[in-house]
């Protein structure tokens, strides 16, 4: 009996593809719930950042945050049930806030610490 399964991709959290700015990223577990079957996974449009900047230091370790010290948001998904894992990391672009998983949010703070390089908005289509 041959098995069967059903791989989806993940939703597309930019607004708009075209001019968006990546890096690649080191991104730590610290603070990371794991679910039910015991991964840690960090949602696409997670805000990450931390102390050290990626920009100055691409060996930074970032890590989840909704202050003032995020430095850009998720493009995917990222797992870091072994600990640390490579993400990709926008630091410029059109966030659609719609397109966020439910379990991510965008504080004030991370919008003020974006402000002129990420820009956040809510659109249906």
């Amino acid at each position: 009996m041959a098995k069967i399964e059903t791989f989806g991709a993940t939703k597309q959290v930019l607004g708009f593809v075209a001019n968006k700015v990546a890096l690649g990223v080191v991104l730590s577990d610290e603070g990371v719930d794991a679910d039910a079957l015991g991964r840690k996974v960090i949602p696409a449009g997670t805000p990450v950042g931390g102390d050290a900047s990626t920009l100055a230091d691409e060996q930074a370790v970032l890590k989840v945050v909704a202050d003032g010290t995020a430095q850009g948001v998720l493009e995917h998904e990222v797992d870091v049930t072994a600990g640390q894992g490579n993400g990709t990391l926008i630091i410029n672009g059109y966030i659609n806030e719609n397109r966020l998983p439910e379990n991510v949010t965008i504080t004030d703070e991370t919008k003020t610490a974006l402000a002129g390089r990420v820009v956040f908005f809510k659109r249906n289509a």
